[in-house]
């Protein structure tokens, strides 16, 4: 039999298993990827907070 051009048609249990894949990715970010963000924007703050900081005088 010929093969036709363009894409296959999903099967129910190939579209069932690309939803799962869908909502773990989405699941990884919200546990990975954003306190990864948050820890970084906290050391940044925390080293322009030390910079910037009035140094102490002593006579």
């Amino acid at each position: 039999m010929r093969q036709l051009k363009g894409k296959t048609k999903e099967t129910n249990k190939q579209k069932k298993e690309r939803k799962k894949e869908f909502m773990e990715n989405k699941q990884r970010v919200f546990t990975i990827v954003l306190p990864t963000i948050a820890a970084v924007f906290v050391i940044i703050a925390a080293y322009i907070y030390i910079k910037t900081r009035p140094k102490l005088l002593e006579y």
